[in-house]
C-alpha cells in the first residue's frame, strides 16, 4: 500500500456531533525500532508484545463547526484536568494527519484521556495514547464512511498512530505486531504495523513482564533527538543489518518456543539500542547504576533458578523484565526479594502479554 490509498473519498455522511472511547495498550519491542526517516518511516524493522495492563483509555467528544476553521479547534485533559502542555504534541499529530482525515477542521474535540499507570513513571504513554487517539478518530471516519472494512480500519488506525509516535504503530492489534519491511514477512510494511503472521508457540501468548520503575523522571534526551543522531551514526548500517537478522532468527524461536534463542535475541537487542546512544555524537546514557545492578541480579538468578527470566530495556532507565507464565510465581518473588530495592519508591507493574486496542464506546 502507500500513503494515497489512506487519502478518502469525499464523505457522502454528515454527523453534527458524537462521541466515542478507546482503550489501547503500550507494547514492548523486542526487536527495536531505533533510527528514522521523513515521515515517521522506521530505518529497520521492529517486533513487539503487547502488553494488557499498561494501557491509556481515551474519549473523543466532537461536534461539527458552524464553518470550517483555519486551526485545529481541541481541548485537552489528563484525569479530569486541563492539560495544556499536550496541546503543542496533539496539534503537531493533526497537522501530519489532516491530509488523511480532512474532516478535522469541520469539529471542535475535547479531548479526554488517562493512563492505567501513573504519568510520572517513566513508562513512555506516547505508543498508548497516540494509538488511542488515532483509533478515536478512526472510529468518526467510520462512522463518515461505513463501507470501511476492519482489516482497512485497523491498517489506518495504525499508520495514522505512527504518524504520531512510531511506536504507537504497534499498539492497535495482535500480542506480537511487526512494524517495517522484512523480506520475510509477508505483507509487512513501514506505513502501518501487523499483527505477526507466522506460527506463534503457546508459550508466548500470555508471555509476563514486570516493568521495574527505576527512575521516573524526565528522559534527558527525547527520543525524537534519538533517533536523529543516526542518521550520522558510524554503525548505524551494522545496526540495521542486525534488526533484520534477529527478526529472522525469531521466526523459528516463535514457532518452536525457544525461550533460550529468545533470551539471546531479546537481551542483545537491549543492550545494541543502548549501545546506539553511547556511540552517538552527541552520545549519552540513558542506563542508571540500578539498571545495571538489576541486569546483574537477572543474570545470576537465571543461572542458579535456571528459569528462562530475561530483560529488555525501552529508551530509558526502566527494565522490563521477561518471563514465561508457568514460572511467574518463582520470578515474581525473586523481583519482591531481590529487584523492587533498586526501583525508585520501590515500585514496579506486573503485566502481561494481551491482545490489543478495544473499543470502549
Amino acid at each position: 500500500m502507500t500513503e494515497k490509498e489512506f487519502i478518502p473519498s469525499p464523505y457522502k455522511i454528515d454527523i453534527p456531533s458524537g462521541k466515542t472511547t478507546y482503550k489501547s495498550p503500550s507494547n514492548i519491542a523486542l526487536v527495536k525500532y531505533w533510527g528514522k526517516k521523513t515521515n515517521q518511516i522506521p530505518a529497520n524493522p521492529s517486533i513487539s508484545f503487547t502488553l494488557n495492563e499498561c494501557a491509556t483509555v481515551t474519549t473523543l467528544t466532537y461536534s461539527k463547526l458552524k464553518k470550517e476553521s483555519k486551526a485545529f479547534s481541541f481541548e485537552v485533559s489528563l484525569d479530569g484536568k486541563k492539560e495544556e502542555g499536550f496541546k503543542p504534541k496533539i496539534n503537531t499529530f493533526f497537522k501530519r494527519v489532516y491530509e488523511y482525515l480532512p474532516f478535522l477542521k469541520n469539529y471542535h474535540f475535547e479531548i479526554e484521556t488517562s493512563n492505567s499507570f501513573p504519568h510520572s513513571s517513566g513508562i513512555a504513554s506516547s505508543a498508548s495514547g497516540m494509538s488511542a487517539l488515532a483509533l478515536c478518530l478512526m472510529n468518526i471516519e467510520k462512522s463518515l464512511n461505513p463501507d470501511m472494512t476492519v482489516e482497512f480500519f485497523n491498517q489506518k488506525a495504525s499508520f495514522l498512530a505512527r504518524l504520531g509516535s512510531g511506536s504507537a504503530a504497534r499498539s492497535i492489534k495482535g500480542s506480537l505486531v511487526q512494524w517495517g519491511e522484512h523480506a520475510g514477512i509477508k505483507g509487512s510494511s513501514n506505513l502501518f504495523g501487523i499483527e505477526y503472521p507466522h506460527k506463534v508457540h503457546p508459550v508466548f501468548q500470555n508471555y509476563c513482564d514486570t516493568i521495574l520503575l527505576v527512575d521516573k523522571g524526565q528522559k534527558q534526551v527525547s527520543s525524537t533527538v534519538g533517533h536523529d543522531l543516526m542518521h550520522n551514526h558510524p554503525f548505524a548500517e551494522q545496526r540495521f543489518a542486525q534488526a533484520h537478522e534477529n527478526l529472522s532468527k525469531l521466526e523459528s524461536v516463535f514457532a518452536s518456543g525457544d525461550l533460550k534463542s529468545l533470551i539471546s535475541i531479546v537481551e542483545s537487542e537491549a543492550l545494541t539500542l543502548h549501545a546506539m546512544m553511547m556511540t552517538s555524537l552527541p552520545y549519552f546514557i540513558l542506563m542508571k547504576p540500578n539498571t545495571l545492578e538489576i541486569i546483574n541480579k537477572i543474570w545470576a538468578f537465571r543461572e542458579s533458578s535456571k528459569t528462562h527470566v530475561c530483560f529488555t530495556l525501552d529508551a530509558g532507565a526502566n527494565v522490563h523484565v521477561l518471563y514465561p507464565d508457568n514460572e511467574k510465581e518463582e520470578v515474581q518473588r525473586f523481583i519482591n526479594d531481590e529487584l523492587a530495592v533498586y526501583c525508585q519508591n520501590g515500585q514496579f507493574i506486573h503485566d502481561f502479554v494481551g491482545k490489543g486496542s478495544q473499543k470502549i464506546n
